[in-house]
């Protein structure tokens, strides 16, 4: 990415308000050339029934960075960014602390975009895997 890590991590603060990012305390901690990353809490509200992790609060952390990425690497283009496409394989159960969302371009097309996002707890455990697919569509003017 060609922005610097202040400017990234200002507009995603910017981006956060009154979306799903607020709502699960979704937040971007850092970014670099190749990758962007974010975290979440693990509390009740992102709980299942049984007091662990709810999977959709893994995808929806998981497809909040991949999607930013792909706006961050499209920023100079009149483009709105929109997921297609996620899969994913939850690997561990956490319930308590943070998870970490580390987004990485796998391809970075014009048209459709392809990252993987590896999912983290505290400890540096891979809790899940996600592929995330998302397309750039010309802004109506």
């Amino acid at each position: 990415m060609k922005l610097s890590k202040a400017l990234i991590l200002s507009l995603s603060e910017k981006a956060r308000k009154d979306t799903l990012m607020e709502t699960l305390d979704i937040e971007f901690i850092d970014a670099g050339e190749d990758f962007l990353t974010a975290k979440m809490p693990v509390n009740a509200r992102v709980f299942q029934p049984d007091g662990v992790l709810h999977g959709g609060a893994t995808f929806a952390l998981a497809e909040t960075v991949g999607s930013f990425a792909a706006h961050l690497i499209n920023h100079d283009r009149e483009v709105t960014i929109r997921g297609i496409e996620m899969s994913g394989n939850h690997l561990k159960s956490v319930k308590s602390g943070f998870v970490y969302a580390t987004a990485k371009a796998v391809h970075n097309g014009r048209t459709t975009q392809l990252f993987q996002i590896e999912i983290k707890d505290d400890m540096d455990n891979i809790i899940s895997i996600c592929k995330l697919t998302t397309i750039a569509i010309d802004k109506q003017k």
